[in-house]
């Protein structure tokens, strides 16, 4: 069992860049070879996770990761594991039967670069890998290993992100409160993101009903605020600077924190929640650093 480095000597651009490398180049490695069959379903798989995106959740599960010592291959399994999951959601968030996009992390979508069928496919193929990675490591005990499988399952079905799209699906035009909201992002955003944290923790130790506790409550206010700087983006960047379609919620009439709150309570939001997931920490002290400084990234990104 290798446990994964201290990374305090770099800054945080610096560990945050070395750490976005060190995941692709692991989902390369992680992924089907574009030369075996299929070739054109291996090749979109690469197209869709390879090359882009802010790798959020993996940056998210080293975070923790570190926080507890974990062993280096289950992490690096657990990072890229929720990687494919979340790029998943995206291939199909993006297909014409659901939010009908064009663009995805400055790129065209799969569904356009390829075919419907093929981004149908992709985004069941990813989910497929995502569980066979985690289950082929065996670092830690099964025990541990099946609860991460679990919770990684869990943050993906219905009481997780797939009910969140499904509610954002069907609120399309109508009038949701607050509460409601935020319940739909909790599912939609929040329970991947929360996966993240928890994965990384698992990737070191059983954790206890405290720590538990604490990063829980660290997790929701981060997914919250994910999802707060989503819509306020949403409605202010264009669509160079954010890599996919600017504008897509109001034109659709899709119920956001901007739509329900107005712009600026919604950047005051943002800035409460990021304080909260802060204030979550302090049981964990300066070896918390890394999970602190991911919900600064998260609050105060600009795409």
């Amino acid at each position: 069992m290798t446990a994964s480095p201290d990374n305090f000597g770099l800054t945080f651009g610096d560990w945050m860049q070395a750490t976005q490398s060190q995941v692709e180049g692991q989902l390369d490695q992680f992924l089907p070879s574009a030369d075996s069959v299929p070739h054109k379903l291996h090749a979109a798989m690469r197209y869709a996770l390879l090359g882009g995106g802010k790798r959020v959740r993996p940056l998210l599960v080293r975070a923790a990761g570190e926080l507890f010592d974990a062993d280096a291959d289950t992490l690096a399994r657990a990072a890229c594991a929720l990687e494919m999951i979340h790029v998943y959601s995206l291939v199909h968030d993006d297909m014409p039967c659901m939010d009908d996009d064009a663009l995805r992390r400055g790129k065209p979508t799969v569904h356009i670069a390829y075919d419907e069928a093929t981004a149908l496919l992709v985004g069941d193929a990813l989910q497929s890998q995502a569980f066979m990675l985690l289950a082929e490591g065996a670092a830690i005990p099964p025990a541990r290993q099946m609860a991460m499988l679990r919770l990684l399952a869990q943050a993906s079905g219905s009481a997780g992100m797939c009910g969140g799209q499904a509610i954002d699906l069907d609120s399309v035009g109508l009038p949701l409160s607050l509460q409601q909201l935020e319940q739909m992002h909790q599912l939609k955003t929040g329970a991947l993101l929360r996966a993240a944290v928890v994965l990384g923790a698992l990737a070191g130790k059983d954790v206890t009903p405290d720590e538990l506790a604490a990063l829980n409550a660290y997790a929701r206010a981060v997914g919250l605020a994910f999802q707060v700087v989503d819509d306020v983006l949403d409605a202010t960047a264009d669509s160079a600077t954010l890599g996919k379609t600017a504008g897509k919620d109001a034109a659709a009439n899709k119920p956001t924190y901007v739509s329900i709150l107005g712009l600026e309570p919604s950047k005051a939001l943002a800035e409460q929640l990021r304080c909260d997931a802060h204030a979550a920490l302090a049981p964990f002290g300066d070896k918390a650093r890394r999970l602190r400084e991911m919900a600064d990234l998260v609050v105060q990104r600009k795409a």
